[in-house]
């Protein structure tokens, strides 16, 4: 018998977990995003990890730029 988990609470307008969301810049942008990089990898397209790292990165609104001193 396995383990019931507790359900992921999720964004209404996305559909995705919160979490995947969470600090975005533009969440749509970021749902948009993962919805289109997971159905690529469903139909057994090459995936830019380089390119999806970056936009990922560039979304964060927590990362702050460090001045050069």
């Amino acid at each position: 018998m396995t383990k019931k988990r507790k359900r992921v609470p999720k964004d209404k307008k996305t559909g995705l977990p919160k979490k995947y969301l969470e600090g975005a810049k533009n969440k749509k942008a970021k749902a948009a995003e993962i919805k289109r990089t997971a159905a690529a990898y469903k139909r057994g397209e090459k995936i830019d990890l380089k390119a999806i790292s970056k936009f990922r990165a560039s979304q964060n609104a927590k990362a702050k730029k460090k001045k050069k001193r």
